[in-house]
């Protein structure tokens, strides 16, 4: 209540001043101090300190319509609101400078990115410029026509506060006699709800979207999981088949075969960090692979190995090297009477590190057959997987006889801090005879099965 008394005797009160100066004044310049102010003067004076009472009456129902409570703070002509905001400056000019525009009857907006402040005006309602005021209508002629709306940001470490501020175009001293029936408080209470809407809409944006990139990587790393657990079973079969015969006609060799199984076994077991492993340990892992089919193919199968080992560190997904060493004996060597010879080489390309699996088998076409291409479908997928359009897969014939297969990977980044290791230097190319191994240049193109 005191909040409501005290406004209107403020007002009513400053008119009251206003006409105790008008009077000696009016009988000053109609009467010249010989009588004191007639008829018109009372009812001029009458009929303000009304409208006053009336203006003020109203700005009391709108505030307490709008705001539900009446105190100092809602019947002000003058609002000011301190917003915190979880953004950086830059950010929440944006959205601010969105929000007051937004505004009704908002116009002469300028938004100053530098100073990150945005200045605009708004029309008070009957107040508009096209609007035509009666000659008479002293009180028009003298009503503020505008409200200033000014927004300023105050940049901090991953925050901002921001400073919003809507009053009357027009010197504090109008507040003695005038009321703006709650036009800036609505303005403030508009701006307030427009940046609580955007903060929203932002929040709710960046929830559904680290919702999704979760959802992303777990399927991500389901569909890897699932890709990595299609192996090849039967050489498992058959690796065992063969222990257990060796086992009761050549013990010693029995006994190898279980050793390279246990190794090969114990690098491919799965682990947490299993969707890439460094090129070193595929390495051992394809070594111990080749060893356990070298006691089944016996001299049939001559296996060499090339790579530096500057490029032993480099990353690359698990079992990948595996799957195309298996396709190249599977569908290469192993049908071909003779066997043959199986290269795996590694070396730094221009936009990469290229590591190649190649044989000097039958070739594309050469034998029938048996295998469904899920092993290389696989490898495609894993590889678009984990390095999207970075890495390349090809698959082309040897020279002059076999397929080659290469993977061309990205170079390592290192972690955040760390120096750019030395470029590796790529490797010469050796001097082969005929049926000694894969041409640096390939031509043709095909697909494993």
């Amino acid at each position: 209540m005191f909040p409501r008394v005290f406004l209107f005797v403020r007002i009513m009160g400053a008119w009251l001043v206003t006409l105790g100066i008008a009077f000696p004044l009016w009988a000053a310049f109609f009467h010249g101090f010989e009588e004191p102010p007639g008829p018109i003067f009372w009812l001029l004076a009458v009929g303000l300190l009304i409208a006053a009472a009336i203006r003020v009456i109203d700005h009391l129902h709108r505030v307490r319509v709008m705001a539900g409570e009446v105190h100092a703070a809602t019947l002000s002509n003058r609002q000011r609101r301190i917003v915190d905001l979880p953004m950086d400056s830059n950010e929440a000019f944006d959205l601010l400078e969105g929000a007051v525009r937004e505004l009704p009857r908002i116009h002469s907006v300028v938004a100053t990115h530098d100073s990150l402040s945005v200045h605009g005006q708004v029309q008070r309602p009957g107040m508009e410029p096209g609007r035509k005021t009666a000659w008479y209508n002293v009180r028009a002629y003298c009503a503020i026509r505008q409200d200033e709306v000014q927004v300023t940001i105050m940049p901090g470490e991953g925050t901002c506060r921001a400073s919003l501020r809507c009053e009357p175009d027009a010197g504090a001293w109008r507040d003695l006699f005038t009321v703006d029936k709650g036009a800036n408080y609505e303005h403030i209470e508009s701006l307030t709800r427009a940046i609580a809407r955007r903060v929203a809409e932002r929040r709710r944006a960046e929830q559904a979207a680290s919702a999704h990139n979760a959802t992303e990587k777990e399927l991500t790393q389901a569909r890897l999981n699932l890709l990595q657990a299609q192996v090849e079973p039967h050489f498992l079969y058959n690796t065992l088949a063969n222990a257990q015969v060796l086992a009761a006609t050549d013990p010693p060799r029995a006994e190898q075969m279980l050793g390279h199984l246990i190794q090969y076994l114990r690098r491919s077991l799965p682990r947490a960090e299993n969707a890439m492993s460094p090129l070193g340990e595929e390495l051992e892992r394809t070594q111990a692979y080749l060893e356990i089919l070298k006691i089944r193919m016996g001299a049939r199968l001559d296996a060499r190995i090339e790579v530096p080992d500057a490029l032993k560190a480099v990353p690359l997904p698990s079992m990948m090297l595996q799957t195309l060493v298996e396709n190249a004996i599977k569908h290469g060597l192993e049908p071909k009477p003779g066997g043959g010879t199986l290269w795996v080489m590694a070396r730094s390309v221009e936009d990469g590190i290229a590591v190649t699996v190649a044989d000097d088998g039958l070739g594309l076409g050469g034998a029938p057959s048996s295998g469904t291409g899920i092993g290389l479908q696989n490898l495609r997928e894993r590889l678009r997987l984990t390095y999207g359009n970075e890495a390349r897969f090809s698959l082309t014939s040897n020279f002059p006889q076999g397929m080659a297969a290469t993977l061309v990977l990205p170079r390592p980044r290192p972690a955040p801090g760390q120096p750019m290791p030395p470029p590796v230097p790529p490797a010469p190319t050796p001097q082969r005879p005929q049926d000694a191994g894969p041409s640096q240049v390939f031509v043709g193109a095909g697909q494993h099965g």
